[in-house]
């Protein structure tokens, strides 16, 4: 793996491991660029709460961090400070020219949730379903986003067609908008319900761009090397061999 731009930290409240120690894991691996993108605070419009992100007062001392690390390990590897966001339309420029005073480098949207409700418990509403979808193609719009994490998050358990039409829907708008989707490592190490074998042959039919994520939670997650390959044969088993490294 060249690049990796789904790193989580400590501050998250479910990853361990210092920030240190992803770098040099990922050193070891032979990852030439490493992102960290932890859950964002978002103090501008609905804050969540959920205890799975920093807190507003914990913002400077990340980008901080990861700052001196840049700088201290620059003829090792190249880091970039980012973070992972759900669009959320009230506040979401305001929390963007606040990230960028502290020096994010980028936004990776990961839609977990719609106005309060966790995408990953079983749905069948297809009206909330279609306000999802309408939610990320509307952050798509805006131009701000690196790619789309784990995309195929939502557990569907309603008309299998809607499901179709639906991420068809947002599988054209990242086309449009030239944003790669991310196949999730994470989740197909641990056999999780993402990615899931539903979306993937629709990505692969709009033609998609796709790329690989860590979501690292623990400096181990570095070690990638076989399940990257297996990832890897399985898209290609979905007809998806269009897969981005560097992006930026």
């Amino acid at each position: 793996m060249i690049a990796n731009y789904h790193t989580h930290t400590w501050r998250c409240n479910h990853a361990s491991g210092t920030e240190r120690d992803y770098i040099e894991g990922a050193i070891r691996a032979g990852i030439k660029i490493l992102g960290f993108s932890d859950h964002t605070p978002n103090p501008f419009s609905w804050n969540i709460n959920d205890g799975i992100r920093m807190l507003p007062e914990q913002t400077e001392a990340y980008f901080r961090t990861i700052a001196a690390l840049k700088e201290e390990y620059r003829d090792r590897i190249r880091i970039l400070a980012g973070v992972e966001v759900e669009y959320i339309p009230d506040g979401f420029f305001e929390l963007q020219r606040y990230l960028r005073e502290f020096g994010c480098e980028y936004m990776i949207m990961g839609q977990h949730y719609l106005e309060g409700i966790y995408v990953r418990h079983l749905w069948d509403d297809e009206m909330e379903l279609q306000l999802h979808i309408d939610q990320m193609i509307e952050g798509l719009s805006t131009g701000c986003f690196l790619y789309v994490a784990h995309p195929d998050l939502v557990r569907w358990s309603g008309d299998r067609d809607f499901y179709v039409e639906q991420m068809t829907r947002l599988c054209r708008s990242a086309k449009e908008h030239d944003v790669p989707l991310e196949f999730n490592l994470l989740g197909f190490r641990d056999g999780r319900e993402y990615p899931n074998a539903r979306f993937w042959p629709i990505a692969a039919e709009v033609g998609n761009r796709v790329i690989l994520g860590l979501d690292a939670h623990c400096p181990e997650d570095m070690e990638c090397e076989l399940i990257e390959a297996a990832a890897r044969k399985t898209l290609k088993s979905f007809g998806i061999t269009d897969i981005a490294e560097e992006i930026l």
